[in-house]
C-alpha cells in the first residue's frame, strides 16, 4: 500500500519521544511535525535525521483506512492505547496487553499480525 497523498496522519496523530530537527524534545501526539511540506510529505524521508519509529510506521490498509479521518482516529486511538500505565487511582484506563505488545514488537509487526 502507498501513502494517500496530503494525509499525513502518521506525522500528526502519534507522539515521537525522540528528538528530531524542530522538536528537539520530541514530537507531542496531536501535533503537525514540522518537518511536513506545504503537500503534506515528510522532508526528511530517506534521510539519517528521521525518527526510525517514523520509518517503523508503513501504511496499511488497517491503520490508514479509507478515509485521512479514519487513519488519525486510528493512530489516536494506538496513541492513547500504548501510552505509559497511570499511577492506580488516577481514573485512567489500563494499557491493553496487545498495545503494549505492539510497542515492544514495532508498529510493523504488530498491523502483520492483524
Amino acid at each position: 500500500m502507498d501513502c494517500r497523498p496530503r494525509c499525513a496522519a502518521c506525522c500528526i496523530a502519534p507522539s515521537i519521544s525522540s528528538p528530531i530537527p524542530g522538536h528537539p524534545d520530541g514530537k507531542p501526539a496531536g501535533v503537525r511535525c514540522v518537518q511536513l511540506d506545504a503537500e503534506l510529505r515528510c522532508r526528511l524521508f530517506g534521510r539519517p535525521e528521521r525518527p526510525a519509529v517514523c520509518g517503523s510506521l508503513p501504511p496499511h490498509e488497517e491503520m490508514c483506512g479509507e478515509t485521512r479521518e479514519q487513519a488519525m482516529r486510528w493512530l489516536g486511538w494506538m496513541e492513547q492505547a500504548t501510552a505509559p500505565a497511570q499511577p492506580a487511582g488516577s481514573g485512567a484506563r489500563p494499557v491493553r496487553q496487545r498495545a503494549r505488545h505492539a510497542v515492544a514488537r514495532g508498529w510493523s509487526q504488530y498491523l502483520s499480525k492483524k
